[in-house]
C-alpha cells in the first residue's frame, strides 16, 4: 500500500483557464455567475449560469484534431496538459506511460454534440448526422483523448455518477495507485452541459436559482449550472520524492456510499457515512480536519441535510470546522464539480487560505456551521475533506493532508 500524492493540477473553469487563475479568483471571492451568453435567453426561464468564457478551441487544437472533440473533451485535454506540465513528468522518456491510469468523470458527456445531433434530426428533419457523432458524445471520450494524446496505456475508464462523477474518478485513480495496480494516474472531471436541452431539463426540475447561488444562506433559491474541467496527476510519494517533484497535497483516503433511498432527495446518513469512511480510510480523527469543502449546492434540500451530515460525522468538532461551498463562485459543474472543488481544497491546504462561501446574506437556522461567508480566511489547514453527493444518493468524499 503506497502513499499517494498530487504533483500536478490543471483547470479550465468559469473563473479562469488555468488552475492558478481559478484558485486566485476563489481566494478573492470572485463569482463567475452571470447571464448566459451561449444560448438564446428568451427561450430560458432564468438565463443565468457560470460559463467558461473566451475559450477559443483553435488556440489549443488544430482543425483536424478539433473535429474529433466535443467541448467536454476540449476542456479535459487542456486541463490535463497543464497538470502534466506542472508535474514535470515525461511519460515517454520515463516509460511511465505504460502503466499510468486515466480516470476522468463526467455527468453527461458530449452534450453539445448530442444537442446538435438532436437539432439536426428533429428540428431540421435532417436524417444525416456527423459520422463522428458517437465518438464525440460518448462519456468515455475525454478519458480516451487524454490517454491517446499522452500515450498512457494503464487502466483507463470513465466514471458517470452525476454530481459525484469527478470524486468517484479521483477515488478510483487513488485506489489504483495506492494498491500498485497503476504506477501513476491522470484523473479528474469535465463537463460542458450548458446546452439548450440540458438547461431546459434542469429548469423543469425547479431547482435552479433565478438570482445567484447562495449556499447555506437563508435566501438561497437553488443551484446555478456551471461547466469546466480540472485534472490532476497522482503518483506514489516514493516516486515523487525520488524525482524531486513538488508535492501539492497528499490524498489520505476516500469514502464512498449510497443512500439507497430517494432518487433525488439526499440522505443525512449516506452523506455522513461517506465522510466517516474517508476519515477512517485516511486514518484521520475528526479533530485532525480543519476544512470541509462542502457539496453546498444552494438548494432547499441539500444544504440543511449536508449540515446535519457534517455534524453526524464530526460530532462536537463540527463547530470548529471551516466549511465553504465554492459553487457560489464557479457554479455547479455537475460531473466536474468535485474536480474543480479539489483545486480549492488543495489551495486551502497549500496556502493556508480557506475560500469563502460567496453571496451569503443571512444565516439559515437549519444551517448552523461556520460557512466562511463572503471573504476568504487565513487558517492553517492540516487536513480537509471535499464532498460530492449526487442524485440517486451516490456519495464520494476525498480526504486530503497537507503536502508531506
Amino acid at each position: 500500500m503506497h502513499r499517494v500524492v498530487i504533483t500536478g493540477m490543471g483547470a479550465v473553469t468559469p473563473l479562469g483557464h488555468s488552475a492558478d487563475a481559478t484558485w486566485t479568483a476563489l481566494r478573492e471571492g470572485r463569482s463567475a455567475i452571470g447571464p448566459i451568453t451561449a444560448l438564446p435567453r428568451e427561450t430560458l426561464r432564468f438565463g443565468i449560469a457560470a460559463e467558461v468564457r473566451d475559450f477559443d478551441p483553435l488556440a489549443h487544437f488544430d482543425e483536424k484534431k478539433l473535429i474529433l472533440l466535443d467541448r467536454v473533451s476540449q476542456f479535459a485535454l487542456v486541463a490535463a496538459r497543464e497538470a502534466i506540465k506542472q508535474a514535470g513528468i515525461d511519460f515517454a522518456r520515463d516509460a511511465l506511460g505504460e502503466n499510468t491510469a486515466v480516470v476522468i468523470g463526467t455527468g453527461i458527456g458530449g452534450e453539445n454534440t448530442n444537442d446538435e445531433a438532436s437539432r439536426r434530426l428533429y428540428a431540421e428533419n435532417n436524417p444525416r448526422l456527423h459520422p463522428l457523432t458517437i465518438v464525440r458524445l460518448m462519456a468515455n471520450a475525454p478519458t480516451c483523448q487524454v490517454s491517446i494524446e499522452h500515450g498512457l496505456r494503464g487502466p483507463s475508464f470513465a466514471t458517470v455518477s452525476a454530481c459525484a462523477s469527478a470524486n468517484h474518478a479521483i477515488a478510483q485513480a487513488f485506489l489504483l495507485v495506492r494498491s500498485g495496480v497503476a504506477d501513476a494516474a491522470v484523473t479528474g472531471g469535465t463537463e460542458a452541459c450548458l446546452t439548450l436541452g440540458a438547461v431546459r431539463a434542469w429548469e423543469a426540475m425547479r431547482v435552479l436559482a433565478d438570482d445567484t447561488c447562495r449556499p447555506f444562506s437563508k435566501q438561497r433559491r437553488g443551484l446555478v449550472l456551471g461547466e469546466g474541467a480540472a485534472v490532476f496527476v497522482l503518483e506514489t510519494l516514493e516516486h515523487a520524492q525520488v524525482r524531486g517533484a513538488t508535492i501539492l497535497a497528499e490524498i489520505a483516503g476516500v469514502g464512498m456510499s449510497a443512500d439507497a433511498g430517494d432518487i433525488v432527495f439526499p440522505a443525512e446518513k449516506g452523506a455522513a457515512t461517506a465522510m466517516q469512511r474517508a476519515l477512517a480510510d485516511g486514518k484521520l480523527a475528526p479533530d485532525d480536519v480543519d476544512y470541509v469543502n462542502a457539496h453546498g449546492t444552494g438548494t432547499a434540500a441539500n444544504d440543511p441535510t449536508e449540515t446535519r451530515a457534517i455534524r453526524r460525522a464530526f460530532g462536537a468538532h463540527a463547530d470548529a470546522l471551516a466549511v465553504s461551498s465554492t459553487k457560489s463562485m464557479h457554479g455547479h459543474a455537475l460531473g466536474a464539480a468535485g474536480a474543480i472543488e479539489l483545486v480549492a481544497t488543495i489551495g486551502a491546504l497549500r496556502d493556508g487560505i480557506v475560500p469563502p462561501t460567496a453571496n451569503f446574506v443571512d444565516p439559515d437556522p437549519e444551517c448552523d456551521l461556520d460557512y466562511v461567508p463572503n471573504t476568504a480566511r487565513e487558517k492553517a489547514v492540516r487536513a480537509a475533506l471535499s464532498n460530492s453527493f449526487a442524485f440517486g444518493g451516490l456519495n464520494a468524499v476525498l480526504a486530503l493532508r497537507r503536502a508531506p
